[in-house]
Order: C-alpha cells, then structure tokens, then sequence
C-alpha cells in the first residue's frame, strides 16, 4: 500500500513516525529548525491522516512492514509513542534498514503488569476501546488531553494538539482500534537486547502515558541506547519543551551517527 509522506529539508533522513490517532503534521514547530539539518519524511501511519486503511494492516508487525516500505535505507527513525514501538519492531524485522533512533515518550509495553509497573492501568484502555464504538473522536480528545496533563506547559500543549488534529482528515476507526489493541496487549521487552542500534531515549519527567521509569528502562535494555529525561515535560516533549528536544536530537546525531552539520543554513 501506498503511505502519504511529506518531505521537507536537506541532509541526513529521518523518518517521523507519530502517535496514535494522530498524523504526521501533529509534531509542532521544532520541525522548522531540524528540516536545517536533516531532510524529514513525515508519515500519516496506515488509516491516519492521508494514507488509507487496508484489510490486513492489524497488528504491530504488519504495520512495521507497511512503513518499512517507505524507509530510506540508513535512515534515522524517529518513533514517538505509538511511533517509537513500530520503530522498534521494525528494527527487529530489517536490523540493517536504518541506523539510528530517536525514542521519544516510548515504552516496550503500554500496560502495567506483576513485573512491569511503569505503565497505565489496563481499565484506562479499556475504557478507550469502549469509547471508540460510542464516540470515536471524542474518545481521540479525551486521549490528547491526557497525553499533556501534567506537563508544565499542559494548556500550550494541549492547544498546539487540538489545533492541528484535523489538519489531514480524521483518523480510520478501524485504524484506532487496531492501534488502540496494540498499546493494550504489545510486549516488546523481549526483543530490546537484539536491537543493536544506536538510540536516543526521551521521555517526560511528568508522562502520565508512558512514565519516565518505563523510558529509562527501555533505555537500560537496549545495547547501545542514551537516556534523557525533559524535567516537567509530559507525553509530548517536543512541544512543550522543544527546543531542549531538538538539541538533544541534533546532539545525538552529530556524536552517534553520520555527522551531521549543526550549523546548516536553510535551503
């Protein structure tokens, strides 16, 4: 299937892979400054945004495989929430198709557990998934809203989320659901010790999706990966806090990965 995928900027790729129930216009203005160092794909996931829902696409494997079709060999992936799992399971599918990766507000498992207590309690998504048969974009607002509570930024962020949900179409129901099923039943703790790529953990001191400790965590368990906590951001760091984002983000590409010019002037 085709993905709809915007490109913009010169230099090294980066493949931006959003989060659920979002798009790839959803990432905010820190965007302007890192298209001046990087040339950006920015995806609309299968039945998000402009790209269509297909029969078969359910499931974190099979959506990895739909966006490892629009990958740029050696490129940087840039997985945020929902985003970040379906980088890592692409990394375990094609270890050799990108170099590197950004991790941002990422967890191997979305729901806590006898042995996982770093994420949110299995009645929270339940509830999600009742309320996307009753009232599906409401159930969406309800969910931005809880991604910037706790944020010191919240208001700011929460607007900068709602301004722009539209912006490419109201998300698949059926895509919301089967994302909705991954962050309830996905575990990918056990394929982190086999992804060797070079990686960059970011998460939110005050995340109430994905906590900081499940970010750390994450970090611990993968071979070569750095951890960096945002004091006072929430799920989305890159919009209330996106200039430390970026410049965590250049860093780490300019130290681990190709060089990458930090003083590139815009096309």
């Amino acid at each position: 299937m085709s993905l709809h995928v915007e490109v913009r900027g010169q230099g090294p790729d980066l493949v931006l892979l959003h989060g659920w129930a979002l798009h790839g216009g959803m990432w905010g203005p820190w965007l302007e400054e890192l298209a001046l160092h990087a040339r950006l794909h920015l995806v609309d996931l299968p039945g998000h945004g402009h790209s269509p829902w297909a029969p078969g696409l359910a499931g974190l494997a099979n959506l990895a495989r739909a966006v490892g079709h629009i990958v740029p060999r050696g490129a940087v992936l840039v997985g945020w929430s929902l985003g970040g799992m379906i980088a890592l399971e692409l990394a375990r599918q094609e270890p050799q198709r990108a170099s590197a990766m950004v991790l941002l507000a990422t967890t191997p498992r979305f729901v806590a557990g006898g042995d996982w207590p770093h994420g949110m309690d299995a009645t929270v998504l339940d509830e999600f998934a009742q309320g996307l048969a009753d009232d599906h974009r409401g159930t969406v607002q309800n969910f931005l809203a809880l991604q910037a509570r706790g944020d010191e930024r919240a208001l700011d962020t929460l607007r900068l989320l709602r301004r722009n949900l539209d912006a490419h179409g109201p998300p698949d129901p059926r895509a919301l659901a089967a994302g909705l099923e991954i962050l309830r039943t996905v575990d990918l703790r056990h394929i982190l010790p086999g992804i060797a790529l070079p990686a960059l953990v970011i998460a939110g001191q005050r995340d109430r999706l994905t906590p900081a400790a499940a970010g750390r965590a994450l970090a611990s368990a993968l071979p070569t990966a750095d951890f960096v906590e945002i004091a006072h951001g929430g799920h989305a760091p890159f919009l209330s806090h996106g200039r430390q984002v970026l410049d965590e983000v250049l860093g780490f590409l300019h130290s681990r990965c190709d060089p990458v010019p930090l003083t590139a002037e815009p096309a």
